[in-house]
């Protein structure tokens, strides 16, 4: 078994600890339909710009943003690509959970895998 991780599990651990932090959410929130310049964005919260700007940069560098410059403003928009890794890991995980759920729900029943015909009904 490989414990290293790959490429996409790297992603994921990145989306996942930008996406820990409440205002990187609120700024995603944010940036999902309109691209914003960085002042607009920082308007949107009581911290001072270069908390925001760290928050963005974290954002940029998990995958979760796009940044395009015009003239001297920075405009950003959320990458919607950059949460498929983390949301194929949640589906698996769903999947996994719901698997052991119905398995634990059989054996009370008494149904096991050996036995088809019992799944049947």
């Amino acid at each position: 078994m490989n414990l290293r991780p790959d490429r996409g599990e790297l992603e994921t651990d990145a989306a996942l600890r930008a996406l820990a932090e409440p205002r990187r959410r609120a700024i995603l929130r944010l940036v999902a339909r309109d691209e914003l310049a960085a002042g607009q964005i920082a308007a949107a919260f009581e911290v001072t710009r270069t908390a925001v700007s760290q928050h963005l940069t974290v954002l940029k560098n998990a995958g979760l943003l796009t940044e395009r410059r015009e003239g001297t403003r920075r405009l950003y928009r959320a990458r919607p690509e950059g949460l498929t890794g983390l949301s194929q890991f949640l589906a698996e995980m769903w999947a996994s959970s719901l698997d052991v759920a119905r398995r634990l729900v059989e054996a009370e029943r008494g149904i096991s895998d050996a036995d088809p015909t019992a799944q049947a009904g």
